[in-house]
């Protein structure tokens, strides 16, 4: 495991907690996802909390980031509602995350602490799904 830390994109946890302050309302939305696109620009997204397992806003902003035209996510932060400030992301996100973006940074962290690091430092000795699919070619 890498243990390097990257460049904290501020601008980035502060769009994550505007969004999670004044659009998640109730038990439905209770965490906003920001990530800055390849080109610079910033996608945000809120989760769709659902006692089946509703999608985390990480993965909603990916849906929302291909809608937009994204494919090529540099960093993403998540952000809880009621100030509870940066929050890692869960397993299942950790995995989606480093399939779809293996050279995602993401930041993590408290308070003057948060430090953004690899994808793959949160999933040492992780199973990459592309690595395992079968050329056909």
């Amino acid at each position: 495991m890498t243990t390097q830390s990257h460049h904290v994109d501020h601008e980035l946890i502060k769009a994550a907690a505007d969004i999670a302050r004044t659009r998640c309302r109730g038990d439905n939305h209770t965490m906003a996802a920001a990530a800055r696109a390849r080109d610079g620009r910033i996608v945000t997204a809120v989760n769709a909390y659902h006692f089946t397992g509703g999608p985390c806003a990480e993965l909603v902003l990916i849906g929302a980031a291909a809608a937009q035209g994204v494919y090529e996510l540099d960093t993403i932060v998540a952000v809880g509602d009621r100030d509870r400030g940066v929050v890692p992301p869960c397993g299942r996100c950790r995995q989606v995350l480093l399939d779809y973006f293996p050279a995602l940074g993401v930041i993590v962290g408290e308070g003057d602490r948060v430090r953004t690091v690899p994808v793959t430092d949160l999933l040492p000795e992780s199973y990459v799904w592309a690595d395992h699919q079968i050329d056909t070619e």
